[in-house]
């Protein structure tokens, strides 16, 4: 039997028209979205699944397009249908992966059917498609451009910033709880520039609700994002923890080369990684850093030596758990005390 937590499909094939109208603008203070409808959509292929209960995070992505000067309406929603296009016909999604899209125009569209309807009403989850292992807890949106060398224009970023600060209204999500792609895949989405501002944005967020979160608070532990043509102690760290899973082909010498590519690729198929692409990210990271002991030795010890010397090995603890690699590995983040205030009483 289904529990009252777990699937509540929504009974409905939403087509083109949804279920708000067109070009809708929230009388409740919220930013103008608009729905499937206005921008052109193409019906969904099966029924939205609908979950009973609320997402707790956002997830920020960059559609890895090109950064187009034409910012008009227009433009925005060719970008819309031809990312539904790609997410049904190659992808074989019932729909738009995501559950909203902003231009660089600034112009905010809802992505998956549904999306809009039940974020107003602020009590489920629509099941996107936008992240395995996220897609039931967390809302994606998706920004157009690709964001790994440049910022976003203005008018995305405030309009992310707008889009945020309202989905964690409607859900009682804590702004620190606004993620990017890469956290949690080997991906990366949504490109370095982006990623490096989530913090800013966690803390604009936070002031657009009226809720001061601090600029440290605002830094989340994460994973490093390592790829070929990076170098340093956090990739000596990496090739000693392949080499400790087993994977023996790239020496522990600190540079992401082909034969580092190979291993971290040979890793994610031993470990039934989603994409199998040589980046090192949110998704491996955790299989890779195991649970290492002081005085145990191996290739999982000389990991850890690798990131003492650059942390100080007073920082090194007698075992060595996830926080404590993400620390040595400089994205440790600042924890969030437990007794932090959700922005708003569930309903």
């Amino acid at each position: 039997m289904v529990s009252r937590r777990q699937l509540l499909v929504g009974g409905l094939l939403v087509g083109a028209g949804g279920l708000l109208g067109t070009g809708t603008a929230w009388a409740d203070g919220g930013p103008p979205i608009v729905d499937c409808a206005g921008w052109g959509a193409r019906p969904n292929s099966a029924v939205v699944p609908i979950w009973n209960q609320r997402p707790v995070k956002i997830l920020v992505h960059h559609m890895a397009s090109a950064n187009q000067a034409d910012v008009s309406r227009a433009a925005a929603y060719a970008v819309a249908r031809s990312v539904q296009n790609f997410h049904m016909d190659v992808r074989g999604w019932l729909d738009s992966g995501q559950h909203f899209s902003i231009s660089r125009g600034g112009i905010l569209m809802e992505g998956r059917h549904r999306s809009l309807e039940v974020l107003r009403i602020g009590k489920r989850q629509v099941e996107g498609a936008h992240c395995t292992g996220q897609n039931i807890v967390a809302i994606g949106i998706e920004n157009e451009g690709t964001y790994s060398t440049v910022d976003p224009p203005a008018a995305l970023w405030n309009t992310l910033r707008a889009t945020c600060a309202y989905v964690c209204r409607q859900y009682g999500i804590n702004p620190t709880e606004i993620y990017g792609h890469r956290d949690f895949k080997n991906t990366a989405c949504p490109g370095d520039h982006l990623y490096g501002m989530l913090p800013r944005l966690r803390t604009e967020v936070g002031g657009l609700m009226g809720r001061r979160v601090d600029r440290v608070v605002a830094r989340k532990a994460s994973w490093p994002l390592l790829r070929e043509g990076d170098h340093g102690p956090e990739v000596t760290a990496a090739q000693y923890l392949l080499r400790d899973a087993g994977v023996t082909t790239a020496a522990p010498d600190g540079d992401f080369d082909a034969a580092t590519d190979a291993a971290v690729r040979r890793f994610q198929v031993m470990t039934g990684a989603e994409d199998v692409n040589g980046l090192l990210g949110g998704e491996s990271w955790p299989r890779l850093a195991r649970t290492v002991r002081r005085g145990q030795g191996g290739d999982g010890e000389e990991a850890v030596r690798a990131l003492a010397a650059l942390r100080g090995t007073e920082a090194v603890p007698d075992v060595v758990r996830a926080p404590d690699w993400q620390r040595l590995l400089g994205t440790g983040g600042t924890p969030i005390p437990p007794s932090s205030d959700p922005t708003g009483p569930p309903r």
